[in-house]
């Protein structure tokens, strides 16, 4: 299944390593952020990387 939604929960603590995973989706200023209107699909394996590599475990998304 194709990834419809994607989103930060609170806790993160703006290391990175979301946006050095898949820029094309996070955005890293003050906090981490999803950039809206991505296709998501297209970037699937880079978000569930960057879901499993979050040191706090806070990025989450939506199949």
């Amino acid at each position: 299944m194709a990834i419809k939604k994607v989103w930060i929960e609170e806790g993160c603590t703006a290391c990175g390593l979301c946006q050095d995973i898949c820029p094309e989706v996070f955005v890293v200023e003050d906090q981490a952020r999803v950039i809206e209107g991505v296709d998501y699909a297209a970037f699937e394996a880079q978000i569930k990387e960057a879901a499993e590599s979050c040191p706090v475990e806070v990025i989450r998304y939506e199949e």
